[in-house]
């Protein structure tokens, strides 16, 4: 998998992090830098963290489900994506986001936030990728975003949530056909 697909993903992946980020800062006032660095940490690493587990159990079943990776990767990528979009439209199964900042409320919303990323863990087992490289950079990627988040909705509020939900469904979808379309040989 090349830097860029594995940058696009990470981006696609930080989308609920960010949106759950923008709400974040809506509900906090005169935030300090730690505050930024809390809740870019604690997203981050819930990320990062679970495309580890999955690509541990994706190295269990590799050898049963490698006829058929390819599609694997695709609907799972596929399901994750629509379900992104899908949530995006619901409005009354949203979590509350408020202002506390402690252990247990950032790690329920770091792992509300990266369920999707346990499966993303198991398309990389499928695809041989580099699983420290790719956390790695989910980490980072999820951090930064979230930091942008709360920034964001610290001035501007909640309106951008949907169309990051929206927009990470959509890359998620796009990868997963780029995948299945490389494997049948119809793109290279």
């Amino acid at each position: 998998m090349l830097f860029i697909e594995l940058f696009i993903i990470a981006l696609g992946l930080g989308m609920d992090s960010f949106s759950v980020s923008i709400c974040k800062g809506l509900t906090l006032k005169n935030i300090e830098v730690k505050t930024y660095i809390k809740i870019g940490l604690a997203f981050g690493i819930f990320q990062g963290l679970m495309p580890v587990i999955g690509f541990l159990l994706g190295q269990t079943f590799k050898d049963i489900i490698s006829n058929v990776d390819h599609w694997l990767a695709f609907i799972l990528l596929g399901i994750i994506g629509i379900n992104m979009i899908r949530e995006a439209f619901e409005k009354g199964e949203k979590e509350e986001v408020d202002d506390k900042l402690d252990f247990k409320n950032l790690s329920i919303l770091g792992i509300a936030t990266s369920i999707d990323a346990l499966i993303i863990g198991i398309t990389f087992a499928i695809m041989n990728v580099n699983i420290i490289i790719a956390s790695l950079v989910i980490i980072v990627v999820t951090f930064i975003m979230s930091i942008i988040g709360v920034r964001i909705g610290n001035i501007c509020g909640c309106k951008f949530e949907k169309k990051a939900e929206i927009l990470g469904g959509i890359i998620l979808i796009l990868i997963g056909l780029k995948i299945l379309l490389e494997h049948l040989n119809i793109i290279s």
